[in-house]
């Protein structure tokens, strides 16, 4: 028997709030016969499920397509609008002439136009300077709608991160939403179903905002580099059950407040006051006396884009293989080595005075007499502070910032230490295992997950290179020589599409890339060789390893013009008195300094053609010509 699993649009499960005019459609055929292939397909579309039942398809109907291709399948049905939902199946015909069929599949249009956006950019009215930290604002919205709630999208984003609430249960999963991305060009934007989350009634829209990438320390940098401080925009456009719809806006109606997060940074660390919590206050038996009037800003030359690839998780959790009493001076101490190397934060549980603050900080390795190694971290602080509200036990996980450790330390009193203390939440972009090795040598083995562990750490929204010093920046360098074992390892596909967007804002005028992207100031705007190679090996890297070639299509423009740059800047460069006089192809440029760069040339260049016959990251056979390849690259 032959089935159609892993239905994905774009890479994604079902996606909700795509802006992508023509998806890409995807499955995979699951069977114990060997020698099963798919001969042809169809794909139906549709605006209702009925509708495929029932074999009238009014949005696509491919018809039977002699081909076995079924990933990367165009849509090419009537044009797609915003906030429209459109359910999807696929047949499939054999070698043998049997039929399959598969379940239905979705997805759903975001926001296609600046106009759909009646919203308005809001924040507190105050802010923090360049190197003084500031409170994570609450900002919250009474409404009250007339019906029951047929549907309801809630479309947001953040100049910062933030952490949206309906009527006091969290919004979504994700974690460090929209993500890191140039603010000054380009922010995206989170589409959420929360029809559940409504009701007929009063209803209480709320948002906790970090300063994130957008407000908070950066690098060896100071703050605010993009705004001085985190701004959110919000839409909720609701269907009710009597016909009619209600948009909810983020605007200067609504109200501010600050609360127990006392500062929030991804660097510096997150200090976390129980006191000054503020229970129900997203709710709407809130009495909200004594809250601020936001403030309203504008940001005409900022493009707001749907987020189409995958969001930061909590992905498992770590408890700790030992706990170490390390009481010095008559002050408490303890240590709690959670046996690996990660990246994320901590979930406290403990009990203690009202006022009294326990200080955690973190590191990956130790000194000779057993005491945390803090160096590395430069001047990241790396800090996190919690003061109890003295109320019986405590259960505290911070909310926006992260760290790289393998150690947590606990100074202060946090009361009776188990190993239930302390739990390590791994926090990286979602992203499927797709490849594994193990043989017979323990230490190979061990090197293997080291690499994997190193991607998870380095791959939360941007691939950078280091998650625990004053840097964590997306250095072009690291990535390029990364790539394809990234894509061993995980489905990156997603993941380095949106990074090649990113690499499209950050590229200069002339041409030139940068040596980090998204780009921060005081970083060369020339990345030099290697690093802003990377324009170039990443994209490439990516269609070799999927079949992309949408990739290429986006990201051509910015080759292009690098390449442009590099003839333009290097007139006496080999490849020119090679005989090379002009740019003649991308492809051929890249070949030729390929055969170049290495030696004997011409070996270098057979085995970048046999890759590009359809070599795959996947496949262990052609792993020694990948790492050969990637060290000429």
């Amino acid at each position: 028997m032959t089935l159609i699993t892993h239905l994905t649009t774009e890479y994604r499960d079902n996606p909700l709030g795509l802006d992508i005019t023509h998806p890409r459609l995807a499955w995979r055929l699951t069977t114990e016969r060997a020698g099963a292939r798919q001969t042809a397909y169809r794909v139906i579309a549709a605006s209702q499920p009925e509708l495929l039942r029932s074999e009238q398809p009014d949005v696509w109907d491919s018809g039977q397509v002699a081909s076995d291709q079924s990933v990367h399948v165009v849509y090419a049905g009537a044009p797609l609008q915003s906030r429209q939902r459109v359910y999807w199946q696929v047949t499939v015909w054999d070698e043998l002439g049997a039929i399959s069929q598969s379940e239905t599949a979705w997805f759903e249009l975001g926001l296609f136009k600046a106009d759909d956006w009646q919203a308005q950019w809001i924040g507190a009215a105050f802010a923090g300077g360049a190197r003084s930290t500031f409170p994570v604002p609450y900002v919250r919205k009474h409404f009250s709608l007339p019906a029951d709630v047929v549907t309801a999208r809630l479309y947001v984003t953040a100049l910062g991160v933030f952490e949206c609430s309906l009527n006091g249960q969290t919004v979504g999963a994700d974690v460090f939403a929209p993500g890191w991305t140039d603010y000054h060009k380009r922010v995206q934007y989170l589409t959420y179903d929360v029809t559940s989350l409504l009701q007929r009634g009063d209803n209480v829209l709320g948002a906790a905002l970090g300063d994130g990438w957008a407000v908070g320390y950066l690098g060896w940098l100071h703050r605010q580099n993009y705004v001085d401080r985190p701004q959110l925009l919000a839409q909720l456009e609701v269907t009710l059950a009597d016909g009619s719809t209600q948009t909810i806006v983020s605007d200067g109606s609504w109200l501010h407040q600050f609360g127990p997060i006392t500062h929030s940074d991804f660097l510096a660390g997150e200090a976390y006051d129980a006191r000054r919590e503020i229970p129900g206050w997203d709710t709407s038996a809130f009495n909200s006396v004594g809250w601020l009037p936001v403030a309203t800003f504008t940001h005409p030359e900022v493009r707001v884009v749907a987020l189409n690839g995958p969001t930061v998780k909590r992905i498992q959790e770590l408890a700790p293989v030992q706990v170490i009493n390390r009481a010095t001076m008559g002050r408490k101490r303890h240590l709690f080595d959670m046996g690996q190397n990660m990246v994320g934060r901590v979930r406290f549980k403990g009990a203690g005075k009202a006022g009294s603050t326990i200080t955690i900080r973190f590191a990956e390795v130790l000194n000779a007499d057993g005491s945390p190694y803090y160096t590395n971290l430069r001047s990241a602080h790396a800090t996190d502070y919690y003061t109890f509200k003295g109320e019986g036990v405590e259960v505290w996980e911070s909310q926006f910032t992260f760290h790289g450790f393998r150690y947590v330390e606990i100074e202060g009193d946090p009361g009776p230490v188990t190993a239930e203390t302390i739990t390590g939440i791994v926090l990286h972009s979602e992203m499927a295992q797709t490849g594994t090795f193990e043989c017979s040598d323990p230490l190979l083995n061990q090197l293997q997950k080291n690499i994997l562990w190193g991607q998870k750490g380095n791959f939360v929204d941007v691939p950078t290179d280091c998650p625990q010093r004053d840097e964590r920046l997306g250095w072009t360098g690291d990535i390029q020589v990364f790539v394809r074992t990234a894509a061993f390892n995980m489905n990156v596909a997603g993941f380095m599409t949106k990074w090649a967007h990113d690499v499209t804002d950050a590229q200069n005028a002339d041409g030139s890339v940068p040596a980090v992207v998204p780009y921060a100031a005081d970083v060369p705007t020339d990345g030099g060789p290697a690093w802003a190679d990377a324009a170039i090996i990443c994209p490439w890297t990516i269609y070799l390893c999927y079949g992309d070639t949408r990739i290429l299509e986006q990201s051509y423009a910015t080759m292009a013009r690098f390449m442009e740059f590099l003839l333009a800047n290097s007139p006496r460069s080999r490849a020119l008195r090679a005989g090379l006089g002009r740019l003649a192809g991308l492809r051929r440029l890249a070949v030729d300094q390929c055969q170049h760069a290495a030696r004997p040339a011409r070996h270098s260049v057979s085995r970048l053609r046999r890759q590009s016959d359809g070599a795959n990251c996947g496949d262990p056979r052609q792993s020694g010509r990948r790492g050969a390849l990637s060290a000429v690259v």
